[in-house]
């Protein structure tokens, strides 16, 4: 558990540990959840807990408060791109990088020679014959032509964990407050696309929801849809992952996390399975990717992203992961490293909007 740089209150971090996930979607979801905190010792109404969140989103302790939509599901497609950019052109490279609006995010990382790492983020083929994946490696070509600079497409192959929680010293210190089951019963859909009128609710709700005491009640209104319709939905969203998760999510760096490390890691193909959840259930570890590697360029077919107050506690971090990844097989010196990211050079949200209307029908 981790004392925070901002100035918390119990409530504050009964709220950031309790429902970074699991937050009631429910007709009056803060009163519920206020009595779950009341249950956990914690002394507060449905209204004040209402009241302290949009206080905490307004501070920027929070990012947001809403539902957090997998784009991945949503439609289009999605790929970590790596590349290198000499020095005495990054600055113009990564100005062209950014002007592309595919790419979402874009980061220098220290790396001898693979030092900007960005996100594509791009909707469905309009050609039938093609996918995501496809326009994807248009893009990329478009940046190559761009830059005069070689890209390495890194899409995900497989996922172990995805699930960033940043729990700080507090009431509810384990964050297992989960509310998810309450509001009406939902059964998954066997549809891969989405109907119009989920396509609006999916867009109204991308930024987050309405920080009220009836947010489903003022997103329904928003898109002309039924109340019991928006909540049935989202429930279902949850269910078939078009949602990880609903509840707050924390400006990690208000809370001190200001250190994070994209290790990455050369995992033979035989422990592979092995070693995929025994990382991904470090409580630390908030991302955790199988991805392709790039023979005499990039070696490292394992990536886990892990986040800490201090170089010093990364460092620690980091270390117990390597210690896993022995149990499971002869880690040598040149099989891993760490790329701390050393400048955020864009940081815009994925464009739900664009793949949501791709995949409407």
């Amino acid at each position: 558990m981790q004392e925070v740089d901002a100035d918390l209150t119990a409530l504050d971090r009964a709220i950031i540990n309790a429902f970074q996930g699991g937050f009631p979607v429910a007709e009056r979801p803060f009163d519920a959840a206020a009595a779950a905190l009341r249950e956990r010792g914690v002394d507060v109404t449905g209204p004040e807990l209402c009241e302290r969140v949009r206080e905490l989103d307004e501070e920027g302790i929070l990012s947001r408060f809403g539902a957090l939509v997998n784009a991945e599901e949503i439609g289009g497609a999605a790929s970590l791109v790596a590349m290198h950019a000499p020095e005495d052109r990054y600055e113009e490279i990564a100005e062209t990088v950014n002007e592309f609006t595919a790419v979402a995010h874009n980061y220098e990382r220290e790396h001898p020679h693979l030092n900007m790492w960005f996100v594509v983020s791009v909707a469905d083929h309009p050609d039938p014959d093609k996918d995501g994946s496809d326009r994807v490696e248009e893009v990329l070509a478009e940046i190559e032509a761009a830059t005069g600079q070689e890209t390495y497409n890194l899409p995900k192959l497989r996922e172990f964990h995805v699930g960033a929680k940043f729990l700080v010293d507090g009431p509810v210190p384990e964050g297992d407050v989960d509310l998810s089951e309450l509001g009406p019963e939902v059964a998954p859909s066997d549809r891969g696309t989405l109907t119009p009128d989920e396509r609006d609710l999916v867009v109204e709700i991308q930024g987050g929801l309405p920080v009220t005491e009836t947010p489903y009640a003022d997103v329904a209104a928003a898109i002309g849809a039924d109340v019991d319709w928006v909540i049935e939905t989202i429930k279902r969203f949850e269910r078939e992952g078009k949602v990880r998760r609903v509840g707050v999510i924390p400006n990690h760096y208000a809370l001190g996390y200001t250190e994070n490390g994209m290790t990455v890691w050369n995992v033979p193909e035989e422990v592979l399975d092995e070693v995929g959840p025994a990382v991904a259930a470090l409580d630390f570890v908030t991302h955790c990717y199988e991805r392709p590697r790039h023979a005499g360029v990039w070696e490292y077919n394992f990536f886990a992203m892990t986040h800490g107050r201090t170089e010093a506690e990364s460092e620690r971090r980091i270390a117990e992961v390597r210690e896993l990844m022995d149990e499971h097989w002869d880690v040598g010196a040149d099989d891993w490293d760490t790329l701390f990211s050393t400048r955020i050079l864009k940081k815009t949200g994925i464009r739900i909007a664009d793949r949501a209307d791709s995949n409407t029908a």
